[in-house]
């Protein structure tokens, strides 16, 4: 049941707004608990458990947390010497972390467990294979519940918050529950901290036409670029990724831009959908996107691209590993020896390391996922390297960084980093992404591009006409967002006539024109998988 069937938006959709509405207001937390379980139940049934547990565990390490902090509130009241003070601190903080790290490698154990297992002991007998001993384990098969990633991460950061006095330990396990368990979120997030909505998902304020409407019309746009775009690309993407070895030069660049493309108006559109849908009861769900592709450096690209990742990997990853032992440690020994640059260069290194192997890993457990990220680590650490030099350009040659002819050339130099990573993201295989990316290079000519050699993959002229204009109308609508050329929500306060018109249209786009019945599949969710 993913957000964009008929069974989730006709039947689950509504039913879980009836009944949300309906219920007293003091209860109507409960009606969204009820339906997040309801919805993981049917997308996973008995792994349902993995929830459940993740749920109580985390809720026992925050109570178990603020037990400790209390007992050192009471501890400290009773000690009147300064000197003794600070020796209870620091116990009762060294206690207070090894239940927090308890907690982490708990959770990311069991992470560990269903999604790299497998992963793990296939390198095993590949190292035994390749050492000639005859030997190989047997490896079970595990069942992976979908979302296990984005509830594990939210689940971590409460943990993280509560260790920080970000939030009270005292939180109450329907709030924990409902935090990880609210249905629009569990397949592809957006991951959000506790206090972005764990608290509105309990005021069960009722329904109102202007949430509806604001809603409605975001799962709209969002299926309209899933059903139009992104699924109607699966087809000669999955030709081109499937079948590599049959083509090089530019049909493998057409492959990467496609794939880019799918991704984003798949996974955007899908947030759409789950922002949308939060919308409808008055939740107000972090964004994840903000026009990516007008981004001028990878950098940027990150901060518009899969943004609550970023966020968390920021905040739980990033900043922990700045202020770390051996960052501080360079940084003195740096200052003395190697000069301002290299000692920053060196804590950036440092510290975007684990946050770049961890975004490969998070994605899933292939090596050219490590790979990807490593990839991003390579790009963001040369581009701070060179900061200083491109300074030293725009001062001297007194160019205009905001200027046209100064973004635009940043811009394509973005998408081209971009497209490749995705290259190496989408393909089946790390040696399958180095062959593709090699085959660029071998014969490259723009003629398959307008002899037929497109239509090829299932698509038609009507289909590449279907999506050129769809991309035209997400890239106009994101001009209008990144320039805030009007108010957001500006549509629902439109003249009645406007409104309805933008909504038929694209309502009538989706029934139409979008990729569904005979000659396409059924494309599942991508982010679901991870």
């Amino acid at each position: 049941m993913a957000y964009h069937t008929a069974i989730y938006l006709f039947i689950f959709l509504p039913a879980v707004l009836l009944a949300y509405q309906i219920t007293p207001r003091k209860f109507r937390g409960y009606t969204l608990l009820a339906a997040g379980y309801s919805f993981f139940w049917i997308i996973s049934r008995n792994l349902l458990i993995y929830l459940l547990g993740t749920t109580l565990f985390t809720h026992y390490i925050g109570v178990w947390l603020g037990q400790v902090k209390a007992a050192q509130r009471e501890t400290l009241a009773e000690c009147g010497e300064k000197a003794k003070k600070k020796e209870i601190k620091g116990a009762y903080k060294k206690k207070e972390r090894r239940i927090l790290t308890f907690g982490i490698l708990t959770l990311l154990g069991v992470l560990a467990y269903v999604k790299y297992y497998q992963f793990f002991f296939q390198n095993v007998n590949g190292l035994l294979e390749a050492l000639g001993t005859g030997r190989a384990i047997e490896i079970k098969r595990i069942l992976v519940p979908i979302g296990i990633s984005f509830y594990t991460l939210q689940a971590i950061g409460y943990m993280v918050d509560v260790y920080w006095d970000k939030i009270s330990a005292q939180q109450p396990l329907k709030k924990v529950a409902l935090f990880l368990a609210f249905f629009p979120q569990i397949m592809e997030g957006p991951i959000a901290l506790y206090d972005q909505t764990a608290h509105q998902l309990w005021e069960g304020e009722a329904l109102t036409g202007k949430n509806l409407s604001e809603g409605c019309l975001r799962i709209l746009w969002g299926l309209f670029k899933k059903m139009l775009i992104a699924d109607r690309l699966f087809l000669l993407v999955k030709m081109i990724f499937d079948n590599y070895q049959q083509y090089h030069g530019v049909m493998i660049a057409v492959g990467a831009v496609a794939y880019t493309i799918q991704l984003y108006m798949e996974f955007s559109g899908s947030m759409d959908i789950i922002i949308g849908t939060g919308r409808m009861f008055g939740v107000v769900l972090p964004e994840n996107f903000r026009q990516p592709f007008a981004a001028k450096n990878a950098a940027e690209f990150w901060r518009r691209w899969h943004i609550t990742l970023g966020v968390w990997l920021k905040t739980y990853v990033f900043y922990p590993a700045s202020v770390s032992g051996i960052v501080k440690k360079w940084n003195r020994f740096g200052k003395k020896n190697c000069g301002k640059y290299l000692t920053r260069l060196g804590v950036s290194a440092m510290a975007l390391f684990p946050v770049w192997l961890c975004n490969g890993l998070w994605h899933g457990p292939r090596w050219s996922y490590i790979f990807y990220g490593m990839y991003y680590f390579g790009i963001l650490l040369v581009g701070e390297a060179l900061e200083p030099v491109r300074n030293q350009v725009l001062k001297k040659l007194h160019l205009d960084e905001n200027a046209l002819y100064w973004r635009i050339p940043q811009m394509l130099k973005t998408w081209l980093i971009i497209f490749t990573g995705e290259l190496f993201f989408r393909a089946n295989g790390l040696k399958a992404g180095i062959h593709m990316f090699l085959s660029l290079f071998r014969d490259f000519q723009l003629r398959p591009l307008y002899d037929g050699t497109l239509l090829n993959f299932g698509l038609d002229k009507a289909d590449y006409g279907v999506i050129l204009i769809g991309c035209a109308v997400v890239g106009i609508v994101g001009f209008i967002q990144e320039n805030q050329l009007l108010e957001k929500e500006s549509i629902t306060t439109f003249r009645l006539p406007v409104r309805w018109a933008v909504y038929y249209a694209l309502i009538l786009a989706v029934v139409i024109f979008g990729a569904y019945g005979i000659g396409y599949q059924q494309v599942d969710l991508i982010y679901a998988g991870f």
